[in-house]
C-alpha cells in the first residue's frame, strides 16, 4: 500500500493560486490513480480532480478551467494547481490513491490510501 504525505495548504485570498502536492512512496506510482478530494465543515468529502495511471483526467464541474492535477512519475508526485480560487473552495484537501489499472473513479470508496489531509481556506 502506497504512502501519501501532503504539502502544506494555506491561506489565500479570492481570485488567488495555491498547488497542492503529495508524494507518494512505498509502491509503483505509475500504477496508481491520484485523485484530490475535499472536505468543507459539515459537508461529506467530495471528489475534484483525479488522473489515472494511463493520464486520463477528470474534474468536478465547479474546479473546471480553474483547477488542474498533474503528476511526475519520476518524483512520485501529484500536484493539484488551482487558480481563481473562490471562498467556495474553502476546505480541507485529501489526496488518495487507487491501486490498480482502472480508470478515473469520483467515488472516495475505491481509493486505497489517504494522504493526511491540508487546510485550504480562501478569503473573500
Amino acid at each position: 500500500q502506497v504512502q501519501l504525505v501532503q504539502s502544506a495548504g494555506g491561506l489565500v485570498q479570492a481570485g488567488g493560486s495555491l498547488r497542492l502536492s503529495c508524494a507518494a512512496s512505498g509502491s509503483t506510482f505509475s500504477s496508481y490513480t491520484m485523485g484530490w478530494f475535499r472536505q468543507a465543515p459539515g459537508k461529506e468529502r467530495d471528489f475534484v480532480a483525479a488522473i489515472s495511471w494511463g493520464g486520463g483526467m477528470r474534474y468536478t464541474d465547479s474546479v473546471k478551467g480553474r483547477f488542474t492535477i498533474s503528476g511526475d512519475n519520476v518524483k512520485n508526485t501529484v500536484y493539484l494547481h488551482m487558480n481563481s480560487l473562490k471562498p467556495d473552495d474553502t476546505a480541507l484537501y485529501y489526496c488518495a490513491a487507487r491501486s490498480g489499472y482502472y480508470s478515473v473513479s469520483t467515488y472516495a470508496t475505491d481509493y486505497d490510501s489517504w494522504g493526511q489531509g491540508t487546510q485550504v481556506t480562501v478569503s473573500s
